[in-house]
């Protein structure tokens, strides 16, 4: 019995890998070249601003700010196939937004609940700008291109010496799941930039970098922390969390319900329309 079971057990080699080689983060799976994305510019991709839809909210907390009353009403988003008003059926977009807020020293200090400084130097606020406009990072290989809500060349540091007085920034990273068929991340970005002062009931003063480097090409936002009445902007972490997701996905899908009409579903384009 057992030299019956010996001549069919056979032993099928793989290839040997090599003790830390580098992995190609291109390879990666979507959220996982997110998550790298975020730790590259010093945040924590399970902190505020995760890509899961559930629960109803943290807490109390998570609920105070611009824009809580509104997240609590949003459905959290699920996958599968949806329905529009005229019976086109479309397929849910996801997409992926992370968030840290950037505590800066123009406003005092803080700690965190073990007493750590979290406070970002104004050299870590310059450094973090010449990582979003470092080489490489467009379709064509070059310098990441700043723009704003309604410069397609931004003055960066412009942007940088006008919070310098903040008591925090915000900072987004957006990845559609199709991005790298969008031929216009810009516009998208200014539309859902659109939606979110809307929603916050207020002007924003921001500006982005859209990043080709990786797979699934994704946007970087940075937004001051002040209002357009110069008071200090606090956005509810249900809405970071939830809110601008939700948001984004409309958009996306909006865009793709309007193309589904003439087209079927199998050649889909992604080309984005901006809204407006």
């Amino acid at each position: 019995m057992a030299d019956r079971d010996s001549d069919q057990f056979q032993v099928r080699t793989g290839r040997t890998r090599r003790s830390g080689a580098p992995v190609n983060s291109r390879t990666l799976p979507f959220v996982r070249q997110v998550e790298i994305a975020i730790r590259k510019q010093g945040g924590n991709p399970y902190r505020l601003g995760a890509s899961s839809g559930a629960g109803k909210g943290s807490g109390r907390f998570n609920a105070r700010g611009r824009g809580g009353k509104l997240a609590a009403e949003l459905p959290r988003d699920g996958g599968g196939w949806k329905q529009d008003g005229n019976g086109v059926r479309f397929r849910s977009r996801r997409v992926v937004v992370k968030a840290r807020v950037v505590k800066l020293p123009g406003r005092g200090k803080g700690t965190t609940g073990r007493g750590q400084k979290f406070v970002t130097t104004s050299k870590a606020v310059d450094a973090h700008l010449r990582y979003l406009q470092r080489d490489g990072v467009t379709r064509d290989g070059e310098k990441g291109r700043v723009y704003s809500a309604v410069d397609d060349e931004a003055d960066a540091k412009a942007f940088v010496e006008r919070g310098r007085g903040d008591r925090h920034q915000f900072r987004f990273i957006v990845a559609p799941e199709d991005a790298a068929e969008m031929e216009d991340l810009r516009s998208f970005t200014r539309d859902l930039m659109r939606q979110i002062e809307t929603d916050l009931n207020t002007r924003l003063d921001w500006i982005a970098v859209d990043h080709h480097n990786t797979g699934h090409p994704h946007t970087h936002i940075l937004v001051r922390g002040v209002t357009d009445d110069s008071k200090i902007l606090n956005i509810a972490g249900d809405y970071i969390a939830h809110g601008i997701r939700h948001r984004a996905s409309e958009l996306v899908e909006r865009n793709s319900a309007c193309k589904a009409r003439s087209r079927s579903p199998a050649s889909w384009p992604t080309k984005w329309v901006p809204n407006g």
